[in-house]
């Protein structure tokens, strides 16, 4: 079952008209539906599937997996045995979106049918967003971005290093699923509201010869998983780290969450550039050959729930790490868990039950925030009111260890 956690503030739900996370539900879910819709030759009995996960999200309640469905014990556990026969709109939102994504699969057959007979295996593994995430990794942008690594190269390491990092950090507003909702993506100028970048770069510098190991779970595929591994790169070629762990999703998730195939493809993106990119693809190859890089795709990274309720396994590859990376929003509202807190909350207090030391890089893009210190908030609050939580212009750097 799901972690309880009685302590306030409870979990964010979607029943509020107006608020975000009910925009999310009522309006960028469907907008996604017909995209997908849209971007594939789906037969009659996707579209039909389609169209009742519409009605269903829109009118009806959460309802179990297909009895074939091969994951349907696990989402049990997960939370359908709970929230089973409650609107969409009144379970924790981070649930309801996480599983509006697992039944948007089932419609298009993504799992072979199960019980469903949806598109009877003919559709088996077809990530629905890969369209999305193609045209992203080959749009002109990401050409003026890898040309940008020709200069970069051969400068001071500290600039490589931060500049590397801010990469990172500011690709997340390549986010294909925020662009649904048409926000604005502001620029970087708009600034870090949070900075522990000092501290990040010190638990990088171990004692012992070679570094450790940093794992990085990664976020969004496309514009975003370059400059990850772009990073990851960084660290191991200067030492930072004698191995680096990326985890991934195991299946489509959240759009434009990166699975193993789409590290593939931007790595073949890399390859294929000119200048300094193509060097940096040949030495990532290499490190995954030679298990100096290694990818991981955990059941659990799909789950619907809070990092306070990962498996004994995963616990462990994070204990075992020097630092662990964290990237993006929806590994945020994870790690410091999905509940309005005060924004002036310690980010060390929310995330003491971690096994190692990790790290947050993410742009803001829904409430969810801890880590401020009281006048940021008040300088943001006065020029924005609350639309600097989910904009896409601020972001943190934060640091537990």
């Amino acid at each position: 079952m799901p972690a309880s956690d009685s302590v306030s503030p409870p979990v964010i739900l979607s029943n509020e008209p107006g608020s975000f996370p009910w925009s999310v539900l009522a309006e960028r879910h469907p907008a996604l539906i017909q995209k997908v819709r849209d971007a594939f030759p789906y037969g009659p009995e996707q579209h039909r599937a389609l169209d009742a996960l519409l009605k269903n999200c829109a009118e009806g309640v959460v309802e179990p997996l297909p009895a074939g469905a091969e994951d349907r014990e696990q989402w049990e556990d997960w939370g359908t045995r709970e929230y089973a026969g409650r609107s969409w709109f009144d379970v924790p939102w981070l649930w309801a979106e996480g599983y509006f994504y697992r039944q948007l699969l089932e419609a298009v057959g993504y799992f072979g049918g199960g019980g469903s007979g949806v598109g009877e295996g003919a559709w088996r593994g077809i990530d629905p967003f890969r369209p999305f995430k193609l045209a992203e990794l080959d749009a002109p942008e990401t050409d003026e971005e890898l040309a940008a690594l020709d200069d970069l190269v051969g400068g001071p390491e500290e600039e490589q290093a931060r500049a590397l990092l801010h990469g990172s950090l500011w690709g997340n507003r390549a986010d294909l699923g925020f662009r649904l909702s048409g926000a604005d993506e502001g620029g970087e100028a708009a600034g870090l509201v949070a900075d522990d970048s000092e501290a990040l770069w010190s638990l990088l510098r171990p004692a012992r010869p070679g570094g450790g190991t940093v794992c990085l779970v990664a976020d969004n595929a496309g514009r975003e998983l370059v400059p990850d591994l772009l990073l990851l790169d960084h660290l191991l070629t200067r030492g930072y780290a004698e191995r680096a762990v990326l985890h991934v999703k195991p299946h489509p998730y959240f759009v434009s969450d990166a699975t193993t195939a789409d590290v593939v493809d931007a790595l073949r993106r890399l390859i294929r550039a000119p200048g300094a990119a193509a060097a940096y693809g040949r030495r990532l190859w290499s490190a995954l050959a030679e298990g100096r890089l290694a990818v991981r795709a955990h059941p659990f990274s799909c789950a619907p729930l809070p990092y306070t309720a990962m498996p004994g396994g995963l616990r462990e590859d994070f204990a075992s790490a020097t630092v662990t990376l964290m990237k993006g929003d929806l590994n945020y509202r994870r790690l410091v868990g999905d509940r309005l807190r005060p924004p002036t909350t310690p980010f060390a207090d929310v995330t003491a039950y971690f096994p190692g030391p990790v790290a947050a890089l993410r742009t803001l893009k829904s409430d969810v925030i801890v880590g401020l210190d009281a006048r940021t908030e008040s300088a943001l609050v006065a020029a924005e009111g609350q639309r600097w939580r989910t904009s896409g212009t601020r972001a943190v750097i934060q640091v537990s260890a």
